[in-house]
């Protein structure tokens, strides 16, 4: 009887090895996924120049040690979204506002540095997400008036402009929340900022439900990391209780809780909205391991950062200012790799690509599946 129940369980074992094996050649099948375009909403952790287009430019030492210069990205390179569009073998996002050598065929973004959800005067932009998405209302509604017009004929259509079609087959992108809370923190107790979570929720739901009228169908929704270990703010709240990792404890604690209201309502959207595919991803607990086991990823203190002086000396990194006739200027340490944050608010480009790592393989995903696997799911969908 026990060589029985032992062979019993062998097979049961070398079958579900088989089924792994299977499922994992299936998602290698093929190198790039069928996305013919990514759609970016969110603040600067996403902006790939439009705060430069719009306001002014992100200086060096910002993007320079991967593209050389600026590139409108606040980091030493690349982004959590430059590395999602990487995986899908789609060029980097043009950001709406830039109208200089844009190219739109794969894409665009529409998250701007400083944003919120909600439309506030606190906020840092006017670019909230009730704007970006009404911006990409415009930016659709041009589109198919210019085909329309043209019957898609011209070389601008054919190699510029974004097609039609493509539009309800498209990964719609969100990551934005993270300045609500900051914002809030600021004048607000833990229970009062917990208290505006609902109608935060709502004017994000608002957005979701405009663009799945819009013909959007996969949407692939960031939560919001833990804002209380961005070191800018430790700096600015000295006396607030930490948690056991050093972090702001009230400020993760309204972090935790938004993020709790934040995928209660995409399982409400997923049943609510037919033939669409909403995925909530855990971005949180992405960052949150990196910041708990920083020594053990290579990194150095998680609280310090590499664009020496941004926040001490009370400036954007690269720029310079002038206090009583002497010039401060920020520069980047001298290997920006072994910093979880580049300059105490956004990350560094080995920490996102740590980040978008642990999304692409669907490891913190509800449902956990591989965005390349998840993505060929909208072949399944109705379209109409």
């Amino acid at each position: 009887m026990k060589t029985y129940r032992f062979n019993f369980f062998i097979i049961l074992f070398l079958l579900g090895l088989i089924e792994n094996l299977s499922t994992a050649s299936r998602i290698n099948s093929r190198k790039s996924c069928n996305f013919p375009a990514v759609y970016n909403f969110g603040d600067s952790n996403s902006d790939t120049g439009a705060i430069s287009a719009a306001i002014g430019e992100v200086p060096p030492p910002n993007g320079v040690a991967f593209f050389g210069r600026s590139a409108g990205r606040h980091s030493d390179g690349r982004l959590i979204i430059d590395f999602i569009t990487e995986n899908l073998t789609l060029p980097y996002l043009t950001p709406y506002l830039d109208s200089v050598g844009a190219n739109y065929r794969h894409g665009a973004n529409f998250a701007t540095g400083g944003s919120c959800i909600r439309p506030t005067i606190a906020c840092f932009s006017q670019f909230h997400l009730g704007t970006q998405v009404s911006q990409f209302i415009h930016f659709k509604t041009r589109t198919l008036s210019l085909y329309n017009q043209t019957n898609g004929k011209t070389p601008f259509c054919k190699g510029v402009l974004a097609r039609p079609k493509d539009f309800s087959k498209a990964l719609y992108t969100f990551d934005i929340g993270q300045n609500d809370l900051a914002i809030g923190f600021q004048n607000m107790t833990e229970e009062q900022l917990k208290a505006t979570i609902p109608a935060i929720i709502e004017s994000f739901t608002t957005a979701i439900k405009l663009m799945y009228k819009e013909g959007a169908r996969f949407f692939s929704i960031h939560n919001t990391g833990p804002t209380g270990c961005l070191p800018y703010l430790l700096k600015s709240f000295p006396a607030t209780p930490r948690d056991q990792y050093g972090c702001l404890k009230p400020l993760n604690n309204v972090a935790i809780e938004f993020n709790k209201q934040l995928k209660q309502k995409i399982s409400e959207l997923n049943k609510e909205l037919p033939s669409s595919l909403l995925t909530y991803v855990d971005v949180y607990s992405a960052k949150n391991h990196l910041i708990i086991k920083a020594k053990n990823l290579g990194f150095v203190d998680p609280f310090d950062y590499c664009c020496v002086g941004a926040v001490g000396r009370g400036m954007g990194c690269g720029k310079t200012i002038f206090p009583n006739g002497t010039e401060l200027y920020s520069s980047s340490c001298q290997n920006p790799k072994t910093f979880i944050s580049w300059d105490g608010i956004h990350y560094s480009e080995t920490a996102n690509m740590l980040v978008a790592n642990r999304i692409l393989d669907g490891s913190i995903s509800n449902t956990p599946l591989p965005t390349q696997k998840a993505c060929k799911l909208t072949n399944n969908l109705d379209m109409n």
